[in-house]
């Protein structure tokens, strides 16, 4: 071990880790308690923060504080979805005595370092980042209010604040050998390298990249004078920004610019990188994109009860304790919907970011034919939705408001709201079938499933994301067949619907109510082969062994 003195560890560092990274995400859900997290990116940060501090690296996690965190989702007197933006306060978050200066739209903006403790929650040190100070302006106090804002103009000025005063923090502290972007939201931190070093070549053996996503909304462009006169650039002129990120147009292409000016980058699943590949080595100067499958942090998700009945190979007690972990999503279920759940029924769990590519409704294709499913007397089925739409995606809301609805008409179908880590937590203890969706190579990876299997529900998923690299059909999952990715969207949502009803009926169904013992057996390979894979501490290892060390 090598001692590290300069961050605020509570252990010291294992050599092995011992280059100093700061690791900068506009998310990271660490705890219920602490909102600054939207979806799957928070979690993963979240996760890779927590095995980090379990594996003695030397981290640091650079966030923002976000004042109204995402925002809190409610229902209606109509009930439809409601929108709430409620303050948050954080006494466990210490003044660390650090103010930074950034510059935005050509206006000095004050951002102060709040530290979480590594004590607090397991994670190593983590600085949010907030702008909500007496000594700013109105306008400035609220570039750190919402996460994702809806002004593209303050989305900008976020981003400013994540890289350039993330990266001041980090000076603050002594500096740091890598600078890690989880998503392009933090790519000033680019220019303020090129602005210390005014070498391109040093900036990149500086910066590492991971995108997460091929979606197009994923993979922001802006006006390039646009952010030029926010201040992205860091006061580097525009014609050598040009230069060093080869944007010679009207629009900047943030993840482009963030693969040509990092040393190395990763997807986050083997078929992402692939998709990730084909998507960007087009373009000419970008960096070798690697695969680093993303995972979740053992501890933290999995039941211990139900893990030592499949240590010591207890059946008895693996189904009466998978039974027992019903109990607390039911009583949300009864506190939020007023329906009873019974915990001998087969509960099949949808939950995660309403995205329209998820196809949140995708079960409910038909609905006569899914009610007709669901409501068989002697082979019933309880099913949940839950999630948050971004709150501005009209699409998104509608879903889900039209599943409220649905949902009204039926005593074994409830949406719940409040999709945040304790209620994730209770739906993948509760779930016996955890539903995925999405239209495939759409989804980066998908990690909810992930913890889904830690804790005994099986996975009944598209083969998309990390999905391909775990599940092996009727063994530890039940998996749809590939459709053509080249047909209409149409066509490819109605073969998956077929599969995906037929596989329901013909052997989850079957297997559930008429076959314990092979329900059982699947449910158990599930819980062995996602650990260690895909483990958090996996990933954080292969973060230095193939980025960091590159």
């Amino acid at each position: 071990m090598v001692e590290n003195n300069r961050w605020p560890h509570a252990h010291s560092i294992d050599e092995k880790y011992g280059k100093r990274i700061a690791y900068f995400s506009m998310e990271f859900a660490v705890h219920q308690a602490l909102k600054t997290y939207s979806g799957g990116l928070g979690f993963l940060a979240g996760s890779h923060m927590r095995s980090a501090y379990d594996l003695h690296q030397n981290m640091i996690g650079i966030g923002i504080l976000w004042k109204f965190g995402y925002y809190n989702q409610g229902l209606n007197n109509d009930q439809t979805m409601r929108v709430e933006f409620q303050k948050k306060f954080y006494t466990y978050l210490e003044d660390c005595g650090i103010t930074v200066t950034v510059h935005v739209n050509k206006h000095p903006v004050h951002v102060k370092a709040m530290l979480l403790r590594p004590d607090v929650f397991g994670t190593v040190p983590m600085y949010f980042l907030t702008t909500d100070l007496p000594e700013n302006d109105h306008l400035a106090r609220t570039i750190t209010h919402m996460l994702y804002d809806k002004e593209a103009s303050t989305r900008i000025a976020q981003s400013i604040v994540l890289g350039i005063g993330g990266a001041k923090v980090v000076d603050a502290l002594g500096g740091a050998d890598i600078y890690h972007l989880n998503e392009g939201h933090g790519l000033p931190v680019a220019f303020h390298l090129y602005d210390k070093f005014r070498d391109v070549n040093e900036v990149r053996k500086h910066m590492a990249f991971t995108t997460h996503t091929p979606e197009k909304a994923g993979n922001e462009e802006h006006e390039i004078h646009f952010l030029d006169r926010m201040g992205f650039f860091n006061d580097v002129p525009l014609e050598e920004t040009r230069n060093i990120t080869g944007m010679n147009g009207h629009m900047f292409d943030h993840t482009l610019a963030a693969l040509r000016l990092s040393k190395v980058s990763n997807g986050v699943s083997q078929l992402h990188g692939e998709v990730a590949r084909q998507m960007w080595y087009g373009n000419e100067g970008v960096c070798e994109i690697k695969a680093i499958t993303n995972a979740q942090n053992v501890p933290y998700w999995r039941d211990k009860a139900l893990y030592h009945a499949l240590e010591t190979d207890d059946n008895a007690a693996l189904a009466q304790r998978k039974r027992e972990m019903k109990h607390p999503l039911f009583e949300t279920v009864a506190d939020q919907t007023g329906k009873l759940f019974n915990p001998d029924v087969l509960t099949i769990v949808w939950a995660r970011r309403f995205a329209a590519y998820k196809r949140a409704d995708l079960l409910l294709r038909d609905i006569e034919q899914f009610f007709e499913l669901i409501n068989r007397k002697e082979q019933p089925i309880q099913v949940i939705w839950a999630g948050k739409p971004y709150p501005f995606d009209a699409g998104a809301v509608h879903i889900f408001n039209s599943l409220l609805k649905l949902s009204y008409r039926q005593k074994n179908f409830a949406v719940l709201t409040g999709y945040e880590l304790d209620l994730s937590r209770k739906l993948k203890q509760g779930a016996d079938i955890w539903l995925n969706t999405p239209r495939r190579p759409r989804e980066a990876s998908g990690t909810s499933g992930m913890t889904a299997a830690m804790n005994g529900a099986i996975n009944f998923s598209v083969q998309d994301g990390w999905i391909p690299e775990f599940a092996r059909h009727g063994e530890n999952s039940f998996i749809l067949p590939v459709v053509d990715t080249m047909l209409p969207s149409e066509v490819q949502d109605e073969q998956d619907y077929h599969n995906m009803m037929r596989i329901l009926e013909n052997e989850i169904i079957p297997a559930y109510y008429l076959d314990r013992e092979k329900w059982l057996r699947i449910t158990k390979q599930s819980m062995r082969d996602v650990v260690p894979h895909f483990s958090s501490d996996r990933m954080a290892h292969e973060y230095y062994e193939q980025i960091y060390n590159y």
